[in-house]
């Protein structure tokens, strides 16, 4: 069962963004608040947020807004395949959209190698530091 709709401030608590970076994305069409209180103030639900963590995973991985909306579009019109209704993709349609998210999961895949070279890198660097220091009469 889904959770109930939350306001924006449960959401960046949620996500560990912040109020700004939230409404960023709504104003570039990365997410929409799914519902609205009787007062008018946007409600997220469990959707909107796994949304959001797609959008704050992808940003350290270098993924420009652009690159996470053609990924999100993707998902999405995979997401929303049913075959035999009027929702159902063309299987050429189909095809591409696999091919295109195939294709952001092997960059993040690479930018995590590299990422993970620059931290075995870091790493040494401390370490040598480190041992200098240790060696070095205070």
């Amino acid at each position: 069962m889904a959770g109930e709709p939350m306001q924006i401030g449960e959401v960046a608590a949620r996500t560990e963004l912040s109020l700004r970076t939230i409404r960023q994305y709504e104003d570039n069409g990365l997410v929409v608040p799914s519902a609205a209180s009787p007062g008018g103030f946007p409600l997220y639900t469990d959707a909107d947020v796994a949304r959001l963590m797609v959008i704050r995973r992808m940003k350290p991985l270098g993924f420009t807004l652009d690159e996470t909306r053609e990924l999100l579009t993707a998902v999405d019109r995979l997401t929303e395949d049913r075959p035999g209704t009027d929702t159902e993709l063309a299987p050429e349609d189909r095809s591409t959209l696999v091919t295109r998210v195939r294709r952001y999961e092997q960059a993040a895949a690479e930018r995590v190698t590299e990422l993970r070279t620059q931290l075995a890198r870091a790493e040494e660097f401390a370490t040598s530091l480190r041992t200098r220091l240790s060696s070095t009469p205070a």
